[in-house]
């Protein structure tokens, strides 16, 4: 049964229910990838991330950072072996063309390991998501790009919701008429287990234009 974890960002660690969830989920513990979101970008890429594992209790054998410092292949292949592969936080854009360069998306989708992405790494985790300057992307015009697809809906993660309820309703209404989205804030978490979907923290549902605040299940 395949799991992911679309996570928001988390200021201080995960709260002791999500740590919990991910501490009886990543039960194989072997070696960790964890994909940049600035590839050439070298130092402490990926310290916050790890440290929020760490604080909970997870800890592996093997770390490795996927960046523009390891050949293509190589990358691939540590994504094949990976016990979990958490896509860090940082520049969606770069990201999503540093996947596409490597050809990493079809390796993630293939594995039987835990996926995690946070903010940006949890975007280009689902199928489709809209760059727009208003949610602080560096483009001069509204696009739609193509993520890996995981699951079958968009993601909009670590985004002030609570203030900007009517930028994002409108920004993602047309989106919405193709593919539900959900969006939240920080410290929130969406996990897929399988067929199931369960909330964490303040997360909405855009869909055909209508949004809606989700009740937590975990």
């Amino acid at each position: 049964m395949k799991t992911h974890y679309y996570l928001g960002w988390f200021n201080n660690f995960f709260p002791e229910t999500l740590s919990r969830l991910l501490r009886d989920d990543i039960t194989d513990r072997k070696s960790i990838a964890m994909i940049s979101s600035n590839p050439s970008v070298y130092e402490d890429d990926g310290a916050t991330e790890r440290s929020w594992l760490d604080q909970a209790g997870i800890r592996f054998d093997e770390y490795h950072l996927i960046n523009y410092r390891v050949h293509k292949e190589e990358a691939q292949a540590k994504i094949r072996n990976a016990s979990v592969i958490f896509l860090l936080g940082g520049n969606i854009l770069e990201q999503n063309g540093f996947l596409l360069e490597y050809e990493l998306s079809e390796s993630i989708k293939e594995s039987s390991a835990v996926v995690m992405g946070a903010s940006a790494g949890a975007i280009n985790m689902s199928a489709k998501w809209l760059s727009s300057s208003n949610f602080g992307d560096e483009v001069e015009e509204n696009s739609v790009y193509t993520g890996i697809g995981l699951d079958h809906f968009s993601v909009l993660s670590h985004f002030d919701l609570e203030n900007n309820f009517s930028l994002v309703q409108r920004e993602l209404s047309p989106l919405s008429e193709e593919i539900d989205i959900y969006a939240s804030n920080k410290d929130c978490a969406i996990r897929v287990k399988g067929d199931k979907i369960d909330i964490f923290g303040n997360v909405f549902l855009i869909s055909n234009s209508k949004i809606q605040k989700l009740d937590e299940t975990l």
